[in-house]
């Protein structure tokens, strides 16, 4: 059995739902009443993929610009990130563009990424094509998704297909990709650079940085 561990990073701006889309795949919960994000939450899920176990840190980064600063804490050494909007707020499409420059220019290694429409259910409200939305995640190299948390639309395919992209990169070069964990069915743990790393090791890592940190176990499949 392969184990793939792999660290994703949540990003858009202020109440796009991006906490939202978390806690329903998490908890399969709808929270009306969401607090703001302060610096980041920390969320743990599992997926099992034909013979490939993953394990995705997800960490939920704050979208009010006070928080911004903070941020390359958060997408340092990530595999994959989410970037959200509202379909509802042109505006916080045009925000994701500049997250992903901000990438780009700090995240050497190759990243799964996933542009995702938040609110599709308010389509009255809408101001964001899908075509448009679309057009820009394929020219990024980007999935395109588009979702509704109170009808559990489209949210869980977010997560299947950046597991799938950890197993593709998984197989890649580690030229490519050196974060990424891979472990097999013994106890030790390679990474994809080819370093063998102990149990204790792979359990100091330090997620302290986040302010208000949880953990919630999700299997799926």
């Amino acid at each position: 059995m392969k184990n793939i561990e792999g660290k994703v990073v949540v990003l858009g701006s202020q109440g796009v739902g991006k906490t939202s889309i978390i806690v329903r795949y998490v908890e399969n919960a709808i929270h009306r009443h969401v607090s703001p994000t302060i610096g980041a939450s920390f969320f743990t899920c599992r997926l099992n993929i034909a013979d490939t176990k993953i394990k995705l840190q997800v960490w939920d980064t704050a979208g009010e610009e006070r928080f911004r600063s903070m941020a390359p804490m958060y997408y340092r050494n990530a595999n994959a990130a989410m970037l959200v909007f509202d379909l509802t707020q042109y505006s916080s499409f045009a925000g994701i563009k500049t997250w992903v420059m901000e990438l780009k220019r700090n995240v050497e290694e190759q990243m799964i990424l996933a542009v995702i429409g938040n609110k599709s259910d308010l389509f009255k409200d809408r101001q964001v094509d899908a075509e448009e939305g679309r057009t820009y995640a394929t020219k990024i190299g980007a999935s395109y998704h588009e979702t509704s948390v109170p009808y559990n639309e489209g949210i869980e395919n977010i997560f299947m297909t950046i597991a799938n992209g950890l197993v593709r990169l998984s197989s890649g070069s580690s030229e490519i990709v050196t974060s990424l964990r891979i472990t097999d069915s013994s106890s030790s743990i390679l990474t994809s650079s080819g370093i063998v790393l102990s149990p204790s090791e792979e359990s100091a890592e330090d997620t302290s940085i986040a302010l208000g940190t949880y953990e919630k176990n999700h299997t799926c499949c």
